[in-house]
């Protein structure tokens, strides 16, 4: 992740993340919350969002395998999937929650053919079931899913379970414990308050 950092500050002075130490967020689970990371804020800030593309570009470089097409999960990675597919001249498709429940009644928008090697494109990794199911609607249509890429992770070790358990790679820009050290670096946040956001993810389910 070597712009792990300037994509980590970058979402924190859009506010796309927000930190409170005192956990004073509340998630819709109800899960009082250090963090709250909403990155289609990064739709309003074409420096930021061209600088995701760019980094999302040179995660696709590195790969052993180039992708066909390029599948955003609906709905906040649609966007960020439209502009890496620009930037690399790929097609693009993207992928419902679950299939319409009228008309071709598809889950899949888009062309995909039968072999695709495909990128999935996600905002946000937390568990990654999202993201799995997207990529799973994909195999089950003939893909190949090479991988799946994000902005942020929070670094759970259930997703990277999950993940292996579904033989899927999965990379992410930044993630949760760069954010953390970015921001002690930057004397947003001491070090006890470092500390305490990371334990907060440990039992969360970090370790």
């Amino acid at each position: 992740m070597p712009n792990g950092k300037e994509i980590a500050n970058a979402l924190y002075e859009i506010n796309a993340i927000q930190i409170k130490p005192d956990r004073s967020f509340t998630w819709t689970s109800g899960i009082q919350s250090p963090i709250y990371c909403d990155n289609r804020l990064t739709m309003s800030y074409p420096k930021v969002r061209k600088k995701i593309a760019k980094e999302f570009a040179r995660m696709v470089e590195e790969l052993p395998e180039k992708p066909d097409c390029i599948a955003g999960c609906a709905t906040a990675g649609i966007p960020h999937a439209a502009w890496l597919s620009d930037y690399l001249d790929l097609p693009m498709v993207y992928v419902r929650s679950k299939p319409k429940g009228h008309g071709k009644k598809n889950q899949i928008e888009g062309l995909i053919n039968e072999g695709d090697k495909v990128i999935v494109i996600e905002d946000l990794i937390s568990t990654g079931g999202s993201s799995l199911e997207s990529a799973r609607a994909l195999q089950e249509s003939g893909a190949q899913v090479l991988s799946v890429f994000a902005i942020f992770s929070y670094g759970l070790k259930k997703a990277s379970r999950m993940f292996e358990d579904a033989q899927i790679p999965f990379q992410t820009i930044s993630n949760f414990d760069i954010l953390a050290e970015t921001l002690f670096e930057k004397e947003q946040i001491s070090e006890r308050e470092k500390d305490s956001l990371l334990e907060w993810r440990d039992e969360l389910g970090g370790n």
